[in-house]
């Protein structure tokens, strides 16, 4: 339970009593000043501070980072929130708080970041300068080599072109141009990611009269700003205009392509000294580079040890001073504030502020009391552990519930990996998941401690679920003898084939039991029997089976919803809700549904073949009179008619129905002999009523009726009831009147909108009932899925290649491996899981679980940290 208390601090005290309460993790402090903006608030210079070192934190982080350097751990966190200083056991550090704790960091952090930013500073200048030196080396090469080799041939093609002239005139060249015109050049360097464009723009501006030559250079060139590798190449431009020369530095300048000037390139001599003294310059520069590369790196590792538990510092000091603002300052010196917190941690905290006045040696006594109701609306706080953490946050992702409200999450826990396993039912298949679950467990303290990624961390969160579910599959593949597609044969079949023994039996050929029927011997101990999983029936037990197993666990989960609501009712103290809707609920569910679970039950457990004998007529002379099968004595009748006799010591006539001969009188047609066809039976308690075909028990016609009667008559009492008594109430209560019109149109608006909503509810409920159970039949279709696809792959991976030779056998391993840890162990777990996901948030959930209420927030230092980290 919540309690909602008023705090009442002395300001001296107040940044130590934050800081205590922080540990607790039991109040949730609500805001005094909604109406001031962050800016106008107390304490928003000391959150400016803390976001200010925040910032230099995440620009340490960053450079860290670069250098792929690890940083130290801070230890654990229950450990820093007991000793937050700046550096563990450090007693100087911590006997700072506050304003003087900001300070010292602030000097520190200031020092480390001014140092950084110059390196960093000094870097990108060093890099600039030995990547101009670096892209001249290429300039002066990829160009020397250009006017050695490619010129001549270019020279070439021009003369060639001047002896046999084009008709049009056209191209870079004019045919009326001499000989000895020289052209100028503009040379530099660009990224490979711009030349296309580059070029293309050159082309377009320049309308073809310039001639580009592109040379990749084979070493990447780093990027000062970002420390990123770029490809980069060279490029020659000749033109023969002042005017295309000023569109090429325009085009240059935009693309941030650097230029280089070039001499004349005919003088060898003058080259190869540029080309020289540029080299000592490049080793020069490479050099100093080097030294500050090597600065910054130490720096990131001094920093790279305590970064992360500063970090953790300044999150508990914002955490303390954005809590302190939401108090008010009544008077001065005096901070007040008001908090949720746990009623059984309420004591706990009165100590905590009293000691933390106590040790600034403040004589005014704090104050710590309980404020009368009404209440704001109480956050919803639930206790967990390690095993119940990840079905609480199942529940939460769909929606809080409210305050005091059931929680879906206790039976969640115990349905979601049963239905799971339900669906995903193999004894095989289910072991890996479990064996998966259990390694979870076994790395559950590394992990605790790990830093992890969001899919591991979601793994990490629901390892004891992971667990129950490989559990409660491997416990279903028991319950459906199946492995892998394949049944084992623990306890032995009790079922046998004719010539069994020498391996040749005949298609069609029909099991008999070891034993006589309902006898323990006839029972297989543990599961369905083996026998099922290689006869020709298989499919037809099977779906049977479980779509009645799944029709029977749907209802229950459902009406167990149904039940949580009327205990909310009776908790809440909610009369209307109890008496006109969880009541009429109840009636209709159990007129329809729970009698349907009742029939399935009594269908399974009724000897029919003993209720079929008794309806058998059979020759007193013959080998089956006397059957150990029939339940009852067995009476010898006067043979007037065919001379044959049931067991009960009917005359069979010729043309006697079944009816006729059963001794149960039950009525219908089967008279109680004849097993029904449930299906047919609850579909005719709607469309035949009073009329029962194949009766179960004595007066089933009479009992069906009176059920089908309650459940209609549920359903106005559902939809009327309440909004009707609300309206009456309402009618009562004294009212004052402003207009008649006005008046009337607002009470009739007021019942309308109550009657609307109740529709909503009962159309939801009524249909609900009938669509979700249909839902529920998603158990059977996937478990089957899974059996069949599982035998699919046995059949066709390995058994069609283990009677052909070693080497076949050992590729259909690999198939059969492949598609079953593809298909079956990771696409079918996943679809498995949100089918039954699906189930408690739709089905179950939706009976009785509002999922509006507000979730508590504690004041935790831990919890802050980790949703930071």
């Amino acid at each position: 339970p919540m309690e909602y208390i008023s705090i009442i601090l002395n300001e001296d005290a107040a940044h130590g009593c934050l800081a205590d309460l922080g540990k607790l993790e039991a109040l949730q402090f609500s805001d005094l000043n909604p109406d001031l903006t962050p800016f106008q608030r107390r304490y928003v210079s000391s959150v400016r501070r803390c976001d200010e070192l925040e910032r230099k934190l995440r620009f340490f982080t960053q450079e860290i980072e670069k250098f792929d350097l690890e940083m130290d751990s801070a230890g654990q966190l229950d450990s820093f929130v007991s000793d937050p200083s700046l550096v563990p056991g450090s007693e100087e550090s911590s006997d700072k708080i506050g304003a003087q704790l900001l300070e010292s960091m602030e000097n520190e952090l200031g020092q480390y970041d001014a140092q950084l930013r110059e390196l960093n500073t000094f870097s990108e200048k060093l890099t600039t300068e030995y990547n101009e030196k670096v892209e001249l080396h290429e300039v002066l090469d990829k160009a020397r080599r250009f006017f050695m080799i490619d010129a001549p041939r270019f020279a070439a093609a021009e003369r060639d072109a001047l002896e046999f002239p084009d008709e049009e005139g056209w191209g870079l060249l004019d045919q009326r141009r001499e000989h000895d015109m020289r052209f100028s050049s503009l040379t530099g360097v660009i990224s490979n990611e711009e030349k296309g464009r580059f070029e293309r723009m050159v082309f377009r501006s320049t309308r073809g009269n310039v001639f580009i030559r592109f040379a990749n250079i084979d070493q990447p060139i780093t990027d000062p700003h970002t420390g990123l590798s770029v490809e980069k190449s060279v490029f020659i431009i000749f033109y023969k205009s002042a005017v295309i020369e000023a569109k090429l530095i325009k085009i240059c300048n935009a693309f941030s392509a650097n230029r280089y000037s070039l001499p004349d390139m005919n003088d060898n001599s003058k080259i190869d000294e540029m080309l020289t003294e540029n080299a000592q310059e490049l080793v020069d520069s490479r050099t100093v580079l080097l030294r500050n590369q090597a600065a910054r790196f130490r720096m990131c590792q001094l920093l790279a040890r305590h970064t992360e538990r500063w970090t953790w510092v300044v999150l508990r000091e914002k955490a303390v001073y954005h809590s302190l603002n939401m108090f008010k300052a009544d008077v001065s010196g005096i901070l007040r504030g008001e908090a949720w917190v746990i009623a059984e941690k309420r004591e706990e905290v009165r100590q905590v502020i009293e000691q933390a006045h106590a040790n600034v040696c403040i004589t005014m006594q704090s104050v710590v009391d309980y404020v009368p109701q009404p209440w704001p609306t109480p956050p919803t706080h639930f206790v967990t552990n390690k095993f119940t953490y990840g079905y609480q946050e199942f529940v939460n992702t769909y929606g809080i519930p409210r305050y005091r409200e059931a929680n879906p999450a206790l039976f969640t826990a115990a349905t979601f990996p049963f239905l799971f396993g339900v669906m995903y039912g193999d004894i095989g298949h289910g072991l890996f998941l479990f064996c998966a679950g259990l390694f979870l467990l076994y790395k559950e303290k590394e992990n605790d401690n790990a830093k992890l990624g969001e899919m591991a961390e979601g793994l990490h969160a629901g390892r004891y679920m992971i667990t129950m579910m490989g559990f409660f599959a491997i416990y279903a593949g028991f319950i459906y003898n199946d492995c892998f597609s394949l049944g084992l044969n623990f306890f032995g079949s009790r079922w046998v084939f004719e010539n069994q023994e020498f391996g040749s039996i005949e298609e069609g050929t029909k099991a008999t039991p070891i034993a006589s029927y309902g006898s323990d011997e006839s029972v297989y101990p543990f599961g369905l029997d083996p026998i099922w999983h290689v006869s020709t029936n298989e499919l037809l037990f099977f779906n049977s089976f479980k779509m009645k197993l799944s029709v029977i666990f749907g209802i229950m989960q459902m009406f167990m919803g149904t039940c949580l609501k009327g205990l909310n009712a009776v908790y809440f103290g909610e009369r209307l809700d109890f008496l006109f809707e969880f009541l009429p609920m109840v009636i209709f569910a159990s007129s329809l549904f729970v009698y349907m679970v009742v029939l399935i039950l009594m269908k399974w457990s009724i000897d029919w073949n003993s209720r079929m004998l008794s309806a058998t007529c059979l020759d007193p002379a013959g080998d089956t009179w006397g059957s150990p099968d029939f339940n009852g004595d067995w009476t010898m009748c006067d043979k007037n008619g065919t001379g044959l006799c049931t067991p009960d010591g009917y005359s069979c006539q010729t043309g006697d129905l079944t009816a006729q001969k059963c001794p149960l009188d039950y009525g219908g047609t089967g008279d109680g002999c004849q097993p029904p066809n449930l299906i047919t039976t609850l579909i005719n308690i709607a469309l035949q009523p009073g009329s029962v075909d194949e009766p179960m028990y004595a007066g089933q016609d009479f009992v069906q009726s009176i059920l089908l009667l309650l459940a209609f008559g549920s359903v106005p009492v559902l939809l009327l009831a309440k909004p009707y008594l609300q309206s009456q109430r309402h009618q009562y209560q004294p009212i004052t009147h402003h207009g008649d019109d006005e008046d009337d149109e607002h009470e009739e608006e007021s019942f309308g909108e109550i009657l609307i909503h109740q529709a909503i509810e009962t159309i939801e409920f009524v249909l609900g009932m009938v669509s979700n159970t249909a839902s529920y039949l998603r158990l059977w279709a996937l478990s089957l899925a899974h059996s069949e696809l599982a035998t699919v792959f046995w059949e066709k991976a390995m058994l069609s290649t283990l009677n052909m030779n070693w080497f076949a056998a050992y590729i259909g391993f690999g198939v059969f491996a492949g598609v079953t840890f593809g298909v079956l162990l990771m696409m079918d777990v996943l679809e498995c899981f949100l089918h039954a996901l699906r189930l408690h948030w739709v089905e179950f959930q939706n009976k009785f679980f509002k999922a509006d209420g507000v979730r508590f927030a504690p004041y935790s230092f831990k919890q802050i940290i980790k949703e930071a980290s």
